[in-house]
């Protein structure tokens, strides 16, 4: 399992990795529930990844990676905020070179008999709210298709949130006027006031031990 902790430390990220080789009792617990209440797992989950956000913190739109393929599971503690899904580059990249002769890789193999333009049509940017106590799972085209990230702001939009009447009922979320500056109309956002403390739990099929010696 890798732990990563991030402080601010000369208003940059500081990562610290350490590995050891089981899960802790209490996290063992969580992971099993949501092993077993969710199904969607190939096997027992075996790694996570702690991650601590300050509120002006975020994490760049990236990819988990095929190592962790087809499912992540992340759980949310703490502040609320913003996350944002957007189609993978390759995607466009295949609709460029389809009929070109030119073979385009994706980053699905079983969407390799797709049509590329369609399946671009069928990829839209989206964002969720990550309530604390919140539980996402995303997996197959979500996963293999699509960045996730979070940007460095403390004030976070959220109208298009495809959650976003869970967070008003919530009451994770403000209302403000058009009056407030530099906005435009009525805008639904977030305030990240306190630290958000991340989950990302996935399962690693092969485990490599004792990579670091000390």
């Amino acid at each position: 399992m890798e732990i990563r902790q991030s402080q601010r430390i000369r208003r940059n990220l500081k990562q610290i990795w350490r590995t050891i080789p089981n899960l802790p009792p209490w996290l063992t617990r969580i992971t099993e529930r949501i092993n077993e209440k969710s199904e969607l797992f190939p096997s027992s989950i075996n790694h996570v990844l702690i991650n601590e956000y300050l509120p002006n913190q975020g994490i760049m739109p990236h990819q988990d990676g095929p190592a962790y393929y087809p499912v992540v599971a992340i759980l949310s503690l703490g502040s609320p905020v913003v996350m944002d899904f957007t189609p993978h580059p390759n995607l466009r990249s295949c609709v460029g070179t389809h009929g070109n002769g030119v073979d385009a890789k994706i980053s699905d193999p079983e969407a390799a008999v797709m049509n590329s333009g369609e399946q671009l049509d069928n990829c839209h940017p989206f964002s969720i709210v990550l309530m604390p106590r919140s539980l996402l799972i995303f997996k197959d085209s979500v996963y293999s298709d699509y960045l996730h990230g979070i940007k460095d702001s403390e004030m976070q939009r959220c109208n298009e949130a495809v959650n976003i009447t869970n967070a008003e009922n919530d009451g994770v979320v403000q209302h403000l006027s058009r009056s407030v500056k530099a906005l435009d109309s009525d805008e639904t956002v977030i305030y990240r006031a306190n630290t958000r403390v991340s989950l990302t739990c996935r399962v690693v099929t092969k485990v490599c031990k004792n990579i670091f010696k000390f």
